[in-house]
């Protein structure tokens, strides 16, 4: 393994907003400083998941979040990761992205999905045998919106004839679109519509991943003279001591897991087999990574140079992690990883 960071490689943040155990305006306005403290740190974006009906989100409206924190900070990108397009009318999302980007100043990052729970969709009377038509037509009527002019479109679930497109998104020719993959097909598709990527997982099936998707796509600037984002997602905590940092996230990951799990208990639904049901399971897949600066360091690097990602997504506020604690994990990132990597 080498010992520094590759100079391409860049920073964002993920977040659920699950619950954490304070009132919702509460862990609104403390995730807004920590927006504010990562955009001064140099972190690149700031990415927010989309979830319905549980404390594993409180983010049902992603967009209108982000929002808030384009106003709030300068130079830190805003997307959600992801818009659920089975659940949005594509000219409704469409419109939301333009406004989106707009207001950031052309910082828009734009994610999306199809949703991994069936049955937040089905709050919404859509059922899984129709998400992923509905996702497939949707995402196929957005990017032919980002394109201008009027739109026309005949299919199963959605029907558009003749809608002229008064609003265009501030980034030409179109924002940068993410899509969260799990599986090399996947990734494939990604790397021929030009989307950016983001996985979780352990770093060697990551790698299986990136790997189909660069042998899709050539790596090329894009209009931004930037390559494409190979994304690794993390949960990251940083300690005085070793000691220190499990102390910090093993409680958080239990809360996390206990919002993560409550629509699965709640309909009798068994968890996803590759989630981590305690915390040293968590560390043992490496969903999670807690220590020292240096012991972090040592072992993000080696993340990411297996799962072949350029990309840290860093998930520094889960469960019931203090804002401290956060801030104290983002600085740490800053000084001793993001400085090497510039």
């Amino acid at each position: 393994m080498t010992s520094t960071f590759p100079s391409t490689l860049s920073f964002g943040i993920f977040d659920h907003l699950d619950a954490d155990g304070h009132d919702v305006a509460k862990q609104y306005n403390d995730r807004l400083l920590l927006a504010e403290a990562c955009d001064r740190l140099g972190f690149y974006a700031y990415h927010l998941a989309e979830h319905h009906c549980t404390p594993h989100g409180r983010s049902p409206a992603p967009n209108l979040f982000l929002s808030s924190v384009a106003q709030r900070t300068s130079q830190l990108r805003v997307g959600p990761m992801v818009m659920l397009l089975s659940l949005h009318h594509p000219l409704r999302a469409f419109e939301e992205a333009c406004m989106l980007d707009h207001l950031s100043g052309g910082r828009l990052e734009l994610g999306i999905g199809r949703g991994s729970l069936p049955v937040e969709l089905g709050y919404f009377g859509v059922s899984a045998e129709a998400a992923p038509g509905r996702y497939a037509e949707a995402s196929e009527i957005l990017v032919k919106a980002m394109r201008g002019g009027s739109l026309c479109y005949e299919g199963d679930h959605f029907r558009l004839d003749d809608v002229p497109l008064t609003l265009t998104p501030y980034q030409r020719p179109h924002p940068p679109t993410w899509i969260a993959v799990n599986q090399p097909g996947s990734a494939s598709w990604a790397a021929e519509i030009g989307a950016n990527i983001a996985s979780i997982g352990p770093a060697s099936s990551v790698r299986r991943i990136t790997d189909a998707y660069r042998s899709r796509r050539e790596v090329r600037p894009d209009v931004n003279g930037q390559s494409p984002f190979l994304g690794l997602l993390r949960m990251v905590v940083v300690g005085n001591t070793e000691a220190d940092a499990y102390a910090l996230a093993a409680p958080a990951y239990d809360r996390w897991l206990e919002s993560f799990k409550f629509l699965y208990e709640r309909n009798k639904i068994p968890t996803p087999p590759n989630l981590p049901l305690t915390f040293d399971a968590a560390i043992e897949s490496e969903l999670c990574v807690a220590g020292t600066a240096s012991s972090i360091r040592h072992t993000l690097l080696n993340h990411l140079e297996e799962a072949g990602a350029n990309y840290l997504l860093c998930q520094l506020a889960f469960g019931n992690l203090s804002l401290d604690a956060s801030l104290a994990t983002a600085m740490i990132i800053r000084s001793e990883i993001i400085a090497g990597a510039g």
